[in-house]
């Protein structure tokens, strides 16, 4: 009986190590740090809100800041903004991400590119059955087809790079590119998007030192956040209320890390770190006790997961 207690024991023990050495063999892409002092980060929505914060960041972190965003007035705000909390400047361009020559032209203007952070982004809460088909597609051209128009423009650029560094595009994503909720439709549609071009991509791109990270921020307490919540359906205030807002310049920092990591995924809060657990799926793992953490918990997290589904249903239902 000792003997048998004892083999439980030594299995119960190996098992967990045996899984770490496995998975540490077969995680890809391997392991990397994409280094930004003195390189160039080149940001799309960069005149307000995450944009303007992850700039600021990396501009602190010793990088050379390009901004791009339509509006000149507010480029040159967020400029004087981040001169005079870091004493440095930043190149500001003034484009449409909708529009692939602008971009083309503003991508070719700024000079190779080392980070690429796709960031701009078009917001309205609301049940499809009542939103305008030109709201729809803006979403749709901003937030997806406006990031394969910077990745199609900068990737030649990238590619040909002469320091041979690794180098990153990340994808501003959101929470709701990783789960649907109500009166999101049409925006989970255009970021459950960017997620398929992010894990295609990294395939296409990784034989070049390319590394693609997809950021989901919460709700963040930005100008175009109070704006969305004036218009936002109030069962969809309910549900997304299970995730805590969050500051800009805290979503910069933790986005910056992931994307200097390499991480594919870059979760933001708590809640952002269970749904990267529950919906990895297929996608690319770096780190093997991540790796690790996904196959062990991946199962209680679905429990989880029904569990708010239980809930959010039974708010629609009242």
């Amino acid at each position: 009986m000792a003997d048998a207690d004892h083999s439980y024991l030594a299995l119960i023990i190996l098992l967990p190590i045996i899984l770490l050495i496995l998975l540490k063999l077969i995680v890809r892409p391997r392991p990397t740090n994409i280094p930004i002092k003195s390189r160039h980060v080149f940001i799309t929505g960069g005149s307000s809100g995450i944009g303007l914060a992850v700039a600021r960041q990396a501009v602190s972190e010793g990088a050379r800041v390009t901004i791009l965003a339509r509006n000149l007035e507010k480029l040159q705000e967020a400029k004087a903004s981040i001169r005079l909390s870091t004493g440095i400047d930043v190149d500001i361009v003034s484009a449409d991400v909708c529009d692939y020559d602008a971009v083309k032209n503003a991508v070719e203007n700024a000079g190779v590119i080392d980070v690429l952070v796709c960031n701009q982004g078009v917001f309205v809460a609301h049940e499809i059955e009542n939103q305008e088909i030109r709201e729809i597609k803006e979403m749709i051209d901003v937030n997806l087809i406006g990031t394969f128009n910077l990745v199609k423009a900068a990737l030649p650029g990238m590619k040909k790079r002469t320091d041979r560094k690794p180098v990153s595009i990340a994808c501003m994503s959101s929470q709701a590119g990783q789960v649907g909720i109500y009166g999101y439709t049409s925006y989970s549609a255009c970021k459950f998007g960017l997620r398929g071009l992010a894990e295609a991509l990294q395939q296409e791109v990784i034989a070049d030192d390319i590394h693609v990270s997809l950021i989901f921020p919460p709700d963040t307490d930005t100008p175009g956040f109070a704006q969305e919540n004036k218009r936002k359906p109030r069962l969809t205030s309910i549900i997304a209320a299970s995730s805590g807002a969050m500051q800009p310049d805290e979503v910069a920092k933790i986005a910056l890390n992931g994307i200097k990591s390499g991480s594919f995924f870059v979760p933001c809060n708590f809640e952002g770190y269970l749904l990267s657990i529950a919906t990895a799926g297929l996608s690319p793992q770096r780190s093997y006790i991540m790796a690790f953490v996904e196959v062990i918990f991946a199962g209680l997290l679905r429990i989880a997961g029904l569990c708010f589904q239980w809930t959010w249903y039974g708010s629609i239902e009242k």
